[in-house]
């Protein structure tokens, strides 16, 4: 498996039989000159997550993707006229040989005064490679068999301690850091610490766009 960080929470994850883009928002760059997708996947409706300009010309480019998204993230692209495939907590699709189960439901809470949307956590698995966890905005999900965990390091919605936190009980061995945008560099090292002493969790940091292998 190998797996593309192109900022903030947007991921290519390769296969050898799937090419599937997460996330491709607002804070993230380089998606948008991707071909041969096989799908797209929106974990919930956050523009940091799904940028709707960019994303009909994204799809144009790979007419034989498949959009799959939270389910009322999927009914408003729908409503815009891209054709999106609701993904229901439990939900599990096949792409390519690669099986995608939606976890989770909610998205984090904010503040008490923001209302709650919904959001799905993605676990990909497929025979012969490592299980990618990547959550979206949430810690609340903490799928069984996760080797490779797709951290998001810094939120509105997020303290270090219910990083770490979640880092551990999902107790994967390997993982990288996302949803990191609105870091500077000596923010990222220290929160990125945190995740490989406090977490145990062996990061593998992105330099750009190189993709990592796993």
């Amino acid at each position: 498996m190998r797996v593309t960080h192109f900022g903030h929470s947007c991921l290519l994850v390769e296969t050898g039989a799937a090419r599937i883009l997460v996330d491709p928002g607002t804070y993230s760059h380089g998606f948008e000159e991707l071909e041969d997708l096989d799908a797209v996947l929106v974990t919930h409706a956050h523009p940091d997550h799904v940028d709707v300009e960019r994303l009909p010309s994204l799809l144009d480019s790979n007419d034989s993707a498949v959009l799959h998204a939270e389910p009322s993230t999927a009914a408003s692209l729908t409503e815009s006229g891209l054709r999106a495939s609701p993904l229901h907590p439990g939900d599990s699709v096949v792409i390519g040989g690669v099986t995608v189960t939606a976890v989770g439901g909610r998205h984090a809470v904010i503040h008490a005064d923001i209302a709650r949307i919904g959001n799905v956590g993605l676990v990909f698995t497929a025979e012969g490679e490592p299980t990618l966890f990547h959550p979206g905005d949430s810690y609340e999900a903490v799928p069984e068999g996760v080797d490779v965990l797709a951290v998001p390091l810094n939120a509105p919605w997020a303290a270090s301690k219910e990083t770490v936190d979640f880092v551990r009980a999902v107790g994967a061995r390997e993982g990288l850091l996302i949803h990191d945008a609105l870091l500077a560099p000596p923010g990222r090292a220290t929160y990125a610490g945190h995740v490989r002493n406090l977490g145990g969790l062996a990061v593998r940091d992105t330099e750009g766009t190189t993709p990592l292998s796993f």
